[in-house]
């Protein structure tokens, strides 16, 4: 029985809306514009020897990057999660699978996921919407996770698009159970992720309290998802357009959560290595992104998207160059001086400067 045509649509349909239309932030941005990097004129580093590599989930990454969740479910984008994976593997850079929804009344969609036979070192990451994880054991949120060899599991906070989306879930009464549940039983990491509208501190400590140790903060400037589903759900326009921008910008996101513990990815809007420097230095141990990873590949294929993150490494080696820095652990909020917004957004809320 082939999966349902509603979810398949669905799948297809946020791929090439993300692809070919404007699907991001209309107004509001992300805040790295008002984090400075502070020049460090007498440099002693040779550019070839600054270090990239970082340690996370027991794998080495050679750069701190992951190429965060967009796809899978359907035959059409198979091909994608293929082709990135591969690249990310032979990168050193990790990767993400969309939703694992699908494969949930149709397993034999679980092919459109499963990317370890051409990426066998790559760092991978699952992928299940908490309302979902909220309905399921341990073991079958678990089983997700081996049916594609992950060696994380993300677990995504998506309240804001699922109002917005037809048929979409309202209610999210447990979701902090579950999470509690799943950190306590599951045998591999939760990492819980947004998806476009960041994150605020006191949603962090209660994640922390939870158990959790790694936040994706998939913070508001980047691709907005409420916006996405608007373009699809024309009965919802008038919620959806009201809430385009809805969120906490990224860099606002890193600055919330800096000081609860927790071990931070920093996606949302997050396009260039000069941006990725700034948010480590915020205190992001990781960066991510998706939407030019995805147009990159449509406009140029593999090659293109190659070609980008070469360049994105590129940029991130000579920030950190240029900082007086020969590792990313090296770089520290003492690197970074913030001013406009983002400075007002700290002090009204009270958040640790360092």
């Amino acid at each position: 029985m082939p999966p349902s045509t509603e979810i398949v649509n669905r799948k297809l349909s946020h791929f090439d809306l993300c692809a070919n239309q404007d699907v991001e932030f209309r107004r509001k941005t992300t805040l790295f514009e008002d984090v400075e990097l502070v020049h460090q004129p007498l440099v002693e580093t040779r550019l070839e020897d600054i270090d990239l590599s970082v340690e996370a989930f027991g794998k080495r990454l050679s750069c701190p990057l992951i190429i965060t969740g967009m796809t899978g479910g359907a035959e059409e984008v198979a091909r994608f999660n293929r082709d990135v994976a591969a690249l990310a593997d032979r990168m050193g850079v990790g990767f993400g699978v969309g939703s694992q929804r699908v494969t949930l009344r149709h397993p034999e969609m679980k092919k459109t996921f499963q990317v370890r036979d051409v990426a066998p070192n790559v760092l991978l990451f699952g992928n299940i919407g908490v309302a979902q994880a909220r309905e399921l054991t341990s073991r079958e949120v678990t089983r997700l996770a081996e049916d594609i060899e992950a060696d994380a599991m993300c677990v995504h906070l998506n309240a804001a698009m699922e109002i917005i989306q037809e048929n979409g879930d309202h209610d999210f009464r447990g979701s902090l159970d579950a999470v509690k549940r799943l950190v306590s039983e599951s045998p591999l990491p939760i990492i819980v992720k947004e998806t476009g509208c960041g994150f605020a501190r006191e949603s962090g400590m209660k994640l922390r309290s939870a158990g959790v140790e790694w936040i994706d903060v998939s913070g508001a400037g980047g691709t907005s998802w409420v916006g996405v589903e608007t373009i699809r759900n024309r009965a919802m326009r008038h919620l959806g357009e009201a809430f385009w921008d809805w969120g906490v910008p990224t860099a606002a996101s890193v600055c919330e959560l800096r000081s609860t513990g927790l071990n931070l990815i920093a996606s949302g809007g997050v396009r260039t290595g000069l941006q990725a420097a700034k948010a480590l230095a915020l205190g992001a141990k990781i960066v991510g992104f998706a939407l030019p990873v995805l147009r990159a590949y449509v406009s140029g294929g593999i090659e293109g998207v190659e070609s980008f993150l070469n360049a994105f490494c590129d940029e991130l080696r000579v920030a950190l160059m240029l900082c007086g820095r020969q590792r990313v652990g090296d770089l520290t909020a003492d690197h970074a001086v913030i001013g406009g917004r983002l400075l007002e957004w700290v002090e009204q809320r009270r958040l640790a400067t360092r």
